[in-house]
Protein backbone atom coordinates (compact mmCIF):
# COMPACT_ATOMS: atom_id res chain seq x y z
CA UNK A 1 0.00 0.00 0.00
CA UNK A 2 1.31 3.54 -1.54
CA UNK A 3 2.32 5.76 1.60
CA UNK A 4 1.88 9.59 1.06
CA UNK A 5 3.68 12.40 3.78
CA UNK A 6 1.73 14.87 4.61
CA UNK A 7 2.48 18.50 5.12
CA UNK A 8 0.18 20.33 7.14
CA UNK A 9 0.28 24.41 6.83
CA UNK A 10 -1.35 25.63 9.80
CA UNK A 11 -2.65 24.35 13.21
CA UNK A 12 -5.88 25.50 14.22
CA UNK A 13 -9.36 24.40 13.81
CA UNK A 14 -9.08 23.07 10.42
CA UNK A 15 -5.51 21.64 10.94
CA UNK A 16 -7.40 19.20 13.65
CA UNK A 17 -10.48 18.40 11.70
CA UNK A 18 -7.80 17.31 8.57
CA UNK A 19 -4.99 15.66 11.05
CA UNK A 20 -8.45 13.54 12.54
CA UNK A 21 -9.08 12.63 8.69
CA UNK A 22 -6.14 11.18 8.23
CA UNK A 23 -5.29 9.54 11.21
CA UNK A 24 -8.87 7.62 11.17
CA UNK A 25 -9.34 7.21 7.34
CA UNK A 26 -7.61 3.90 6.95
CA UNK A 27 -9.70 2.69 9.87
CA UNK A 28 -13.32 3.24 7.74
CA UNK A 29 -11.53 2.17 4.49
CA UNK A 30 -9.78 -0.73 3.75
CA UNK A 31 -7.85 -1.29 2.71
CA UNK A 32 -7.38 2.23 1.99
CA UNK A 33 -6.18 3.90 -1.51
CA UNK A 34 -3.17 5.03 0.28
CA UNK A 35 -1.83 5.45 3.82
CA UNK A 36 -1.37 9.12 4.69
CA UNK A 37 1.76 10.47 7.04
CA UNK A 38 1.59 13.34 9.01
CA UNK A 39 4.99 14.18 8.32
CA UNK A 40 5.22 17.40 8.95
CA UNK A 41 3.46 20.28 10.16
CA UNK A 42 4.06 24.07 9.76
CA UNK A 43 2.65 27.10 11.67
CA UNK A 44 3.98 30.81 12.31
CA UNK A 45 6.22 30.57 15.16
CA UNK A 46 8.07 27.31 16.73
CA UNK A 47 6.48 26.58 20.20
CA UNK A 48 2.96 26.90 18.36
CA UNK A 49 4.15 24.73 15.19
CA UNK A 50 5.88 22.12 18.23
CA UNK A 51 2.70 22.24 20.50
CA UNK A 52 0.42 21.46 17.01
CA UNK A 53 2.48 18.34 16.16
CA UNK A 54 2.44 16.72 19.11
CA UNK A 55 -1.37 16.82 19.80
CA UNK A 56 -1.91 16.65 16.20
CA UNK A 57 0.12 13.32 15.82
CA UNK A 58 2.80 14.78 13.03
CA UNK A 59 6.40 13.57 13.01
CA UNK A 60 8.32 17.17 12.99
CA UNK A 61 7.03 20.69 13.12
CA UNK A 62 8.70 23.84 11.60
CA UNK A 63 8.19 27.69 11.65
CA UNK A 64 8.14 27.97 7.53
CA UNK A 65 5.79 26.48 5.74
CA UNK A 66 8.18 26.88 2.85
CA UNK A 67 10.57 24.09 4.25
CA UNK A 68 7.39 21.73 3.75
CA UNK A 69 7.40 23.02 -0.20
CA UNK A 70 10.61 22.62 -0.24
CA UNK A 71 10.78 19.30 1.57
CA UNK A 72 11.32 16.08 -1.64
CA UNK A 73 9.75 13.21 0.64
CA UNK A 74 6.49 15.61 0.84
CA UNK A 75 4.17 14.48 -1.78
CA UNK A 76 0.65 15.70 -0.18
CA UNK A 77 0.22 19.45 0.79
CA UNK A 78 -2.38 20.85 2.91
CA UNK A 79 -3.43 24.13 2.99
CA UNK A 80 -5.57 24.99 6.31
CA UNK A 81 -4.18 28.76 7.05
CA UNK A 82 -6.46 31.98 6.60
CA UNK A 83 -7.57 33.10 3.10
CA UNK A 84 -4.97 35.43 2.25
CA UNK A 85 -2.29 33.08 2.63
CA UNK A 86 -3.76 30.35 -0.27
CA UNK A 87 -2.61 31.58 -3.09
CA UNK A 88 1.32 32.08 -2.69
CA UNK A 89 1.27 28.55 -0.53
CA UNK A 90 -0.57 26.65 -3.21
CA UNK A 91 1.52 27.96 -6.24
CA UNK A 92 4.31 27.03 -4.83
CA UNK A 93 3.24 23.82 -3.63
CA UNK A 94 2.23 23.12 -7.64
CA UNK A 95 5.33 24.28 -8.83
CA UNK A 96 7.06 21.75 -6.72
CA UNK A 97 5.29 18.90 -8.14
CA UNK A 98 3.13 18.40 -4.54
CA UNK A 99 -0.61 17.31 -4.81
CA UNK A 100 -2.52 19.73 -3.24
CA UNK A 101 -5.62 19.92 -1.01
CA UNK A 102 -6.84 23.48 0.32
CA UNK A 103 -9.33 24.74 2.67
CA UNK A 104 -12.56 26.83 1.50
CA UNK A 105 -12.83 29.35 -0.10
CA UNK A 106 -9.86 28.64 -2.24
CA UNK A 107 -8.94 32.61 -2.49
CA UNK A 108 -10.18 36.02 -1.92
CA UNK A 109 -10.07 36.91 -5.52
CA UNK A 110 -10.61 36.00 -8.55
CA UNK A 111 -7.18 36.58 -9.87
CA UNK A 112 -6.10 34.80 -7.25
CA UNK A 113 -8.38 31.70 -8.21
CA UNK A 114 -7.13 31.80 -11.62
CA UNK A 115 -3.73 31.97 -10.57
CA UNK A 116 -4.16 28.61 -8.79
CA UNK A 117 -6.01 27.01 -11.11
CA UNK A 118 -3.37 27.40 -13.63
CA UNK A 119 -0.68 26.28 -11.50
CA UNK A 120 -2.03 23.10 -10.98
CA UNK A 121 -3.36 22.54 -14.12
CA UNK A 122 0.27 23.25 -15.48
CA UNK A 123 1.22 21.05 -12.55
CA UNK A 124 -0.49 18.42 -13.64
CA UNK A 125 -1.25 17.42 -9.85
CA UNK A 126 -3.96 16.06 -7.84
CA UNK A 127 -5.79 19.10 -6.52
CA UNK A 128 -9.14 19.84 -4.34
CA UNK A 129 -10.32 22.31 -2.54
CA UNK A 130 -12.59 21.17 1.03
CA UNK A 131 -16.15 21.33 0.41
CA UNK A 132 -16.76 18.75 3.56
CA UNK A 133 -20.48 19.45 3.51
CA UNK A 134 -21.56 17.98 0.18
CA UNK A 135 -19.89 14.60 1.53
CA UNK A 136 -22.55 14.11 4.33
CA UNK A 137 -23.84 11.15 3.01
CA UNK A 138 -27.56 12.90 2.97
CA UNK A 139 -26.33 15.37 0.41
CA UNK A 140 -24.75 12.57 -1.42
CA UNK A 141 -28.13 10.67 -1.38
CA UNK A 142 -29.95 13.93 -2.49
CA UNK A 143 -27.57 13.71 -5.53
CA UNK A 144 -28.22 10.11 -5.97
CA UNK A 145 -31.83 10.78 -6.38
CA UNK A 146 -31.67 13.69 -8.54
CA UNK A 147 -29.38 11.84 -11.37
CA UNK A 148 -31.87 9.03 -10.97
CA UNK A 149 -34.68 11.27 -11.91
CA UNK A 150 -36.55 10.45 -8.60
CA UNK A 151 -37.75 14.32 -8.14
CA UNK A 152 -37.68 14.82 -11.85
CA UNK A 153 -36.56 17.84 -13.46
CA UNK A 154 -35.05 20.38 -11.04
CA UNK A 155 -37.12 23.68 -10.64
CA UNK A 156 -36.19 25.99 -7.31
CA UNK A 157 -33.30 25.38 -5.47
CA UNK A 158 -33.36 27.45 -2.05
CA UNK A 159 -30.45 27.30 0.38
CA UNK A 160 -29.02 28.72 3.77
CA UNK A 161 -26.27 28.90 5.93
CA UNK A 162 -27.41 30.43 9.08
CA UNK A 163 -25.14 30.70 12.30
CA UNK A 164 -25.14 33.01 15.28
CA UNK A 165 -21.43 32.89 16.89
CA UNK A 166 -21.14 36.75 15.59
CA UNK A 167 -24.55 38.34 16.39
CA UNK A 168 -23.16 39.51 19.40
CA UNK A 169 -21.44 43.30 18.44
CA UNK A 170 -18.87 42.64 21.25
CA UNK A 171 -17.44 38.81 19.77
CA UNK A 172 -13.70 40.29 18.50
CA UNK A 173 -12.29 40.94 15.02
CA UNK A 174 -11.07 37.69 14.49
CA UNK A 175 -9.98 37.26 10.55
CA UNK A 176 -12.87 36.77 9.28
CA UNK A 177 -13.73 40.00 9.60
CA UNK A 178 -11.05 41.38 7.57
CA UNK A 179 -10.93 41.73 3.76
CA UNK A 180 -7.31 41.61 3.21
CA UNK A 181 -7.03 38.56 4.85
CA UNK A 182 -10.39 36.45 4.28
CA UNK A 183 -11.68 38.61 0.91
CA UNK A 184 -15.55 38.45 1.74
CA UNK A 185 -17.45 37.80 5.37
CA UNK A 186 -20.29 35.41 5.20
CA UNK A 187 -20.53 35.11 1.25
CA UNK A 188 -17.06 33.44 1.12
CA UNK A 189 -17.09 32.07 4.52
CA UNK A 190 -20.21 30.27 4.76
CA UNK A 191 -22.25 31.24 1.79
CA UNK A 192 -19.83 29.67 -0.47
CA UNK A 193 -20.43 26.27 0.72
CA UNK A 194 -24.08 26.73 0.18
CA UNK A 195 -23.13 27.69 -3.61
CA UNK A 196 -20.85 24.71 -4.14
CA UNK A 197 -24.13 22.67 -3.10
CA UNK A 198 -25.78 24.27 -5.69
CA UNK A 199 -23.73 23.99 -8.45
CA UNK A 200 -23.31 19.96 -7.19
CA UNK A 201 -27.00 19.46 -7.27
CA UNK A 202 -28.56 21.31 -9.89
CA UNK A 203 -26.18 22.77 -11.79
CA UNK A 204 -24.13 25.68 -12.88
CA UNK A 205 -25.60 29.22 -12.06
CA UNK A 206 -26.17 31.60 -14.64
CA UNK A 207 -26.93 34.80 -13.37
CA UNK A 208 -27.44 36.20 -9.67
CA UNK A 209 -29.65 39.09 -7.81
CA UNK A 210 -27.75 40.04 -4.94
CA UNK A 211 -28.22 42.23 -1.75
CA UNK A 212 -25.08 42.08 0.61
CA UNK A 213 -25.32 43.89 4.19
CA UNK A 214 -22.87 44.86 6.98
CA UNK A 215 -24.68 45.33 10.55
CA UNK A 216 -21.88 45.65 12.98
CA UNK A 217 -19.26 48.30 11.69
CA UNK A 218 -16.68 48.15 14.44
CA UNK A 219 -15.72 44.87 16.68
CA UNK A 220 -13.22 44.96 19.23
CA UNK A 221 -9.61 44.18 18.52
CA UNK A 222 -8.96 40.65 19.41
CA UNK A 223 -5.71 39.74 21.24
CA UNK A 224 -3.94 36.55 19.97
CA UNK A 225 -3.65 35.25 16.92
CA UNK A 226 -6.18 32.40 17.06
CA UNK A 227 -9.44 31.76 15.38
CA UNK A 228 -12.15 32.43 18.49
CA UNK A 229 -15.09 32.16 16.24
CA UNK A 230 -17.31 34.38 18.86
CA UNK A 231 -15.93 32.04 22.00
CA UNK A 232 -15.07 35.31 23.54
CA UNK A 233 -15.83 38.53 23.53
CA UNK A 234 -13.60 41.34 23.46
CA UNK A 235 -14.32 43.63 26.64
CA UNK A 236 -13.67 47.19 26.91
CA UNK A 237 -10.40 47.36 24.92
CA UNK A 238 -10.12 49.15 21.89
CA UNK A 239 -12.63 48.38 18.27
CA UNK A 240 -11.62 48.27 14.82
CA UNK A 241 -13.74 48.64 11.67
CA UNK A 242 -15.60 45.53 10.12
CA UNK A 243 -14.67 45.95 6.22
CA UNK A 244 -16.51 42.60 4.75
CA UNK A 245 -20.23 41.58 4.77
CA UNK A 246 -22.47 40.47 7.68
CA UNK A 247 -25.19 38.90 5.43
CA UNK A 248 -25.81 37.99 1.88
CA UNK A 249 -29.03 37.16 0.09
CA UNK A 250 -28.87 36.61 -3.74
CA UNK A 251 -31.60 35.10 -6.08
CA UNK A 252 -30.04 32.47 -8.64
CA UNK A 253 -30.89 31.45 -12.25
CA UNK A 254 -29.39 28.38 -13.61
CA UNK A 255 -28.15 26.85 -17.01
CA UNK A 256 -30.81 24.37 -17.10
CA UNK A 257 -33.68 26.83 -16.40
CA UNK A 258 -34.31 26.38 -12.68
CA UNK A 259 -34.11 28.83 -10.49
CA UNK A 260 -33.44 29.37 -6.34
CA UNK A 261 -32.01 31.43 -3.65
CA UNK A 262 -29.30 31.53 -1.15
CA UNK A 263 -29.02 33.46 2.11
CA UNK A 264 -26.19 33.25 4.47
CA UNK A 265 -25.42 35.14 7.25
CA UNK A 266 -23.54 34.72 11.21
CA UNK A 267 -25.48 37.10 12.61
CA UNK A 268 -28.33 35.04 13.06
CA UNK A 269 -29.68 34.12 17.00
CA UNK A 270 -30.59 30.44 17.92
CA UNK A 271 -28.76 29.39 14.47
CA UNK A 272 -25.74 27.32 15.03
CA UNK A 273 -24.75 25.43 12.14
CA UNK A 274 -28.29 25.82 9.52
CA UNK A 275 -27.41 24.60 6.03
CA UNK A 276 -30.12 23.44 4.39
CA UNK A 277 -31.28 22.96 1.30
CA UNK A 278 -34.60 22.49 -0.66
CA UNK A 279 -35.14 21.72 -4.02
CA UNK A 280 -38.23 21.13 -6.02
CA UNK A 281 -38.74 19.30 -9.06
CA UNK A 282 -41.08 18.06 -11.54
CA UNK A 283 -42.07 14.76 -9.77
CA UNK A 284 -41.31 15.32 -5.88
CA UNK A 285 -38.88 17.60 -3.15
CA UNK A 286 -36.05 16.85 -1.35
CA UNK A 287 -35.01 18.99 2.21
CA UNK A 288 -32.03 18.16 3.88
CA UNK A 289 -31.13 20.28 7.32
CA UNK A 290 -27.01 19.66 8.53
CA UNK A 291 -28.20 20.08 12.36
CA UNK A 292 -30.22 16.50 11.34
CA UNK A 293 -27.33 15.22 9.16
CA UNK A 294 -28.34 11.56 9.08
CA UNK A 295 -31.68 12.62 7.60
CA UNK A 296 -32.75 13.46 4.09
CA UNK A 297 -36.29 14.62 4.02
CA UNK A 298 -38.20 13.47 0.82
CA UNK A 299 -41.68 13.81 -0.25
CA UNK A 300 -42.47 12.40 -4.16
CA UNK A 301 -45.60 13.53 -6.58
CA UNK A 302 -46.57 9.34 -7.18
CA UNK A 303 -47.17 9.05 -3.03
CA UNK A 304 -50.29 7.70 -2.97
CA UNK A 305 -53.03 10.40 -1.34
CA UNK A 306 -53.14 9.14 1.89
CA UNK A 307 -49.14 8.95 2.25
CA UNK A 308 -48.57 12.19 0.77
CA UNK A 309 -45.90 14.89 2.36
CA UNK A 310 -42.17 14.89 3.38
CA UNK A 311 -40.95 11.30 5.49
CA UNK A 312 -37.73 10.63 6.65
CA UNK A 313 -34.63 8.46 4.97
CA UNK A 314 -32.19 7.95 7.64
CA UNK A 315 -29.01 7.20 5.72
CA UNK A 316 -26.79 4.14 6.72
CA UNK A 317 -24.90 1.15 5.24
CA UNK A 318 -27.43 1.56 2.08
CA UNK A 319 -26.68 5.11 1.11
CA UNK A 320 -23.55 6.62 -0.03
CA UNK A 321 -20.66 6.31 1.94
CA UNK A 322 -22.17 4.37 4.41
CA UNK A 323 -20.46 1.14 3.90
CA UNK A 324 -17.38 2.73 4.96
CA UNK A 325 -18.72 4.25 8.02
CA UNK A 326 -21.51 2.68 10.58
CA UNK A 327 -23.41 -0.64 10.82
CA UNK A 328 -26.76 0.96 11.86
CA UNK A 329 -28.78 3.78 10.06
CA UNK A 330 -29.42 6.69 12.07
CA UNK A 331 -26.10 5.86 14.67
CA UNK A 332 -24.67 9.14 14.20
CA UNK A 333 -22.42 11.10 11.74
CA UNK A 334 -20.78 14.14 12.52
CA UNK A 335 -18.49 16.79 11.31
CA UNK A 336 -15.29 14.47 11.55
CA UNK A 337 -16.85 11.72 9.16
CA UNK A 338 -17.58 14.25 6.16
CA UNK A 339 -13.73 14.81 6.39
CA UNK A 340 -12.65 11.34 6.60
CA UNK A 341 -14.62 10.84 3.44
CA UNK A 342 -13.00 13.81 1.85
CA UNK A 343 -9.66 12.14 2.71
CA UNK A 344 -10.74 9.09 1.27
CA UNK A 345 -11.58 10.16 -1.78
CA UNK A 346 -8.65 12.56 -2.04
CA UNK A 347 -5.90 9.70 -1.57
CA UNK A 348 -7.59 7.64 -3.90
CA UNK A 349 -7.52 10.56 -7.23
CA UNK A 350 -3.79 10.33 -6.06
CA UNK A 351 -3.34 6.53 -5.97
CA UNK A 352 -5.51 5.84 -8.80
CA UNK A 353 -6.55 8.72 -10.94
CA UNK A 354 -10.03 8.86 -10.19
CA UNK A 355 -11.71 12.22 -10.72
CA UNK A 356 -12.32 14.18 -7.42
CA UNK A 357 -14.62 17.21 -6.73
CA UNK A 358 -14.62 19.82 -6.14
CA UNK A 359 -10.78 21.13 -7.19
CA UNK A 360 -9.47 24.49 -8.31
CA UNK A 361 -11.06 24.61 -11.21
CA UNK A 362 -14.33 24.12 -9.17
CA UNK A 363 -12.99 26.83 -6.56
CA UNK A 364 -11.78 29.12 -9.64
CA UNK A 365 -15.97 28.91 -10.70
CA UNK A 366 -17.19 29.39 -7.31
CA UNK A 367 -14.82 32.32 -7.12
CA UNK A 368 -16.24 33.77 -10.34
CA UNK A 369 -19.99 33.58 -8.98
CA UNK A 370 -18.78 35.61 -5.31
CA UNK A 371 -17.58 38.40 -7.32
CA UNK A 372 -20.64 38.36 -9.11
CA UNK A 373 -22.76 38.46 -6.13
CA UNK A 374 -20.69 40.96 -5.02
CA UNK A 375 -21.14 43.04 -8.57
CA UNK A 376 -24.85 42.74 -8.27
CA UNK A 377 -25.11 43.83 -4.89
CA UNK A 378 -23.09 46.77 -5.72
CA UNK A 379 -25.25 47.08 -9.16
CA UNK A 380 -28.61 45.89 -7.78
CA UNK A 381 -28.97 44.20 -10.97
CA UNK A 382 -28.74 41.14 -12.49
CA UNK A 383 -25.08 40.09 -13.17
CA UNK A 384 -24.01 37.12 -15.70
CA UNK A 385 -21.85 34.40 -13.84
CA UNK A 386 -18.66 33.87 -16.16
CA UNK A 387 -16.98 30.35 -16.86
CA UNK A 388 -13.69 29.10 -15.96
CA UNK A 389 -11.71 28.52 -19.72
CA UNK A 390 -14.72 30.47 -21.26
Amino acid sequence: MQKLNVGLIGGGFMGKAHSLAYAAMPMFYWPAPALPIRSVLAETDADLAADAAQRFGFERATDDWRTIIDDPDVQVVDIATPNHLHAEIAIAAAQAGKHIICEKPLARTVEEAKAMWEAVKDADTVNMVAFNYRRTPAVALAKKYIEEGAIGDILNFRGTYLQDWSADPDSPLSWRFQKKIAGSGALGDIGTHVLDMARYLVGEIDSVNALLSTFIKTRPVQSGGADQLGTSRGGDGPRADVDVDDEVITMLRFDNGAVGSMEATRNAYGRNNYITFEIHGTKGSIFFNYERRDELQVSFADDPKDRSGFRTVYTGPATPYGEALWPIPALGIGYGETKIIEAHDFFRAIADGSPVSPNFADGYQLALVEEAIANSAASSSWVDVPRVGA
